[in-house]
């Protein structure tokens, strides 16, 4: 096995570390054993528990854990993928016919076999997930739900599109295969439902093998992959534990020390919380989200520029001026600047929109003649500070979209403000409300903060 500490004793599986009581036959307890089955070693100073974790499962200490403290270790064995699943070969063999946008189509194939399956040796592992029961994604609200509540922050637009994704997916490429093979899939049981629920469950669940910088420079990303255990540690933006790979085996391995009683956190990365929202279900309250961003769509840029224009001379001059940003790759109508608590996060992207939105027409011929100049390299970044230190017409323009695209929201600062002061109001609220009104109020919060760096003085 691939632990490191020097006592291989330690981290043998015994009943000191299942959380659990009552039936053996429990979803929880037959997964711990699956678990010692497979050779998953578990840390008995850690137990696994749904109670006193901030979501579902979570993994929980009994006793303090020194920075660098492997959590849990699990061979590459016990991994579930397109590559150890039972029909590993067919899908090998059909490949050609698998290709997708995605690049998730093959796994997602075999998790609807192993999944459908009570003889899948990954059976106990689906256990914890009854009916393949997803989180509460929003792909799964209604769309009045989803506008209601969420209206404004992109995840409408990114649902909407993952739903047009995965029926145009399972439609052209996974039904034409299941019909294939009828022998071992049925339409009927590997539903368009079903394959929805598994897409929610690799977005909330699955881990990607990073790339090496130099050695895997250019190559395609790996496709995802299912990793039992680790996969139960919830996420928060500090974070004191992350995943290692080995040739071996994967390693959770804490990042600092963690007391007795406490919740063992992963990260999903430096999200935003509506992309933990749209993918995992859940986001974190303000201000503890680091990593919290708002989006500014770029037609609401170009919109902004086109309000300032007097004559239909100056709308043309800002429409062929857009149009150089398309060709130029910085500006598209699915396109967003995109800002984060301490500034601008596509600074390059900024940069040039405003500076070719706001030149003067003889600056613009010139950059046309000379194919653009290059940027100072202190120019690099656009921070808080350096935002307010813009040009004024630079300024006044942000200013105009950033007071566009708080338009788009059903709901104003103040009233979200309102409703997370007052602790009974907070707790009245579902889930869904309580998550959607974190989105919202962090993204309506740095676009405020634009607004007061990007004010002209009268």
């Amino acid at each position: 096995m691939c632990m490191t500490s020097p006592d291989d004793a330690l981290y043998q599986f015994g009943v000191c570390c299942l959380q659990f009581g009552g039936d053996a036959a429990l979803p929880l307890p037959r997964f711990l054993q699956w678990c010692q089955k497979v050779a998953i070693q578990l840390n008995p100073k850690v137990y696994v528990s749904t109670e006193h974790s901030v979501w579902r499962y979570g993994l929980l200490t009994r006793q303090d854990l020194a920075a660098g403290e492997v959590i849990c270790s699990i061979p590459r064995s016990a991994l579930l993928s397109q590559h150890t699943t039972r029909i590993q070969g067919l899908l090998e063999k059909g490949q050609e016919n698998l290709s997708s946008r995605s690049g998730w189509v093959s796994l997602l194939i075999a998790l609807m076999y192993e999944a459908t399956d009570a003889s899948s040796p990954w059976a106990p592992y689906f256990g914890l997930w009854p009916q393949q029961s997803p989180p509460d994604l929003p792909m799964f609200w209604s769309e009045d739900e989803r506008l209601q509540l969420l209206k404004g922050t992109g995840v409408p637009e990114a649902v909407k599109k993952d739903l047009e994704n995965m029926e145009q997916e399972y439609t052209a490429i996974v039904l034409p295969f299941i019909r294939r093979h009828p022998n071992m899939f049925c339409p009927h049981k590997h539903s368009l439902d079903l394959y929805k629920r598994l897409v929610a469950f690799v977005m909330a669940y699955s881990f990607q093998e990073p790339l090496d910088d130099e050695e895997d420079s250019g190559k395609e990303p790996p496709p995802p992959m299912m990793v039992p255990v680790a996969d139960l540690l919830n996420h928060v933006a500090h974070h004191n534990a992350h995943l290692e790979f080995t040739p071996e085996c994967l390693r959770m391995v804490t990042t600092r020390p963690v007391m007795a009683g406490q919740e063992l956190f992963n990260t999903y990365g430096e999200m935003g919380n509506w992309q933990l929202l749209h993918m995992y279900g859940f986001s974190e309250r303000h201000p503890n989200n680091s990593h919290e961003t708002a989006d500014i769509p770029m037609l609401t840029l170009q919109e902004a520029a086109l309000l300032d224009t007097e004559t239909p001379e100056q709308r043309t001059q800002v429409l062929e001026r857009w149009t150089l940003l398309r060709h130029m790759d910085v500006a598209g109508e699915e396109g967003a600047l995109v800002f984060g608590c301490d500034g601008a996060l596509t600074e390059d992207e900024l940069r040039t929109c405003l500076k070719l939105l706001c030149m003067s027409p003889e600056e613009f011929v010139e950059y046309k003649e000379n194919d653009g100049w290059e940027d100072d390299e202190d120019e690099e970044t656009l921070s808080n500070q350096e935002i307010s230190q813009l040009p004024p017409s630079w300024r006044r323009l942000l200013h105009r979209t950033a007071e566009l695209t708080l338009q788009a929201y059903a709901s104003d600062l103040r009233s979200d403000q309102a409703v997370l002061d007052n602790d009974a109001a907070f707790r009245e609220l579902s889930h869904r409300q309580r998550y959607s009104l974190h989105v919202r109020y962090g993204q309506k919060r740095i676009l405020h903060r634009l607004l007061e760096l990007t004010a002209i003085p009268t």
